[in-house]
C-alpha cells in the first residue's frame, strides 16, 4: 500500500516517534494526541480494518497495549484502547491500528 500513512512510517519514509517495535508490531505516539499519552499499535503487515486482521495480530496487540501501559505508566489509574472499524466509527486512516490513550479521566459518552 504505497499511499498508506503507516506503511509509510514503517518502511521509514515518513518520520514517526516510534516507542516500541519489534518483527511484527510498531508503535508510535499520536501526532493529534487525545490525552497526555495516545500512542498507536500498528501491525506491520497491512490489514484495513478490525476485521481482516487474524486474531493472533488483534491477540498480540492488545497484548502489547497493556505492557506499552505499564511501560508508559498509566496502567495503575487506567486506560483505554480503541479500534475504530471504516469511517462511521472515525477510521481515517485505513490500515488496522489500535489506540492506547492514558494520563487523563475518560468519559462514557465520549464529549
Amino acid at each position: 500500500m504505497k499511499q498508506c500513512i503507516f506503511c509509510k512510517i514503517i518502511e521509514r519514509s515518513l518520520p514517526a516517534e516510534i516507542v516500541f517495535e519489534d518483527d511484527n508490531l510498531i508503535a508510535i505516539r499520536d501526532i493529534n494526541p487525545q490525552a497526555p499519552v495516545h500512542v498507536l499499535i500498528i501491525p506491520k503487515i497491512h490489514y484495513p480494518t478490525i476485521e481482516d486482521a487474524p486474531a493472533a495480530v488483534l491477540g498480540e496487540m492488545c497484548a502489547r497495549a497493556a505492557r506499552l501501559a505499564s511501560d508508559l505508566k498509566i496502567s495503575t489509574d487506567g486506560y483505554r484502547t480503541v479500534v475504530n472499524c471504516r469511517d462511521h466509527a472515525g477510521q481515517t486512516v485505513m490500515h488496522l491500528h489500535l489506540h492506547l490513550l492514558g494520563g487523563r479521566w475518560f468519559h462514557w459518552p465520549p464529549g
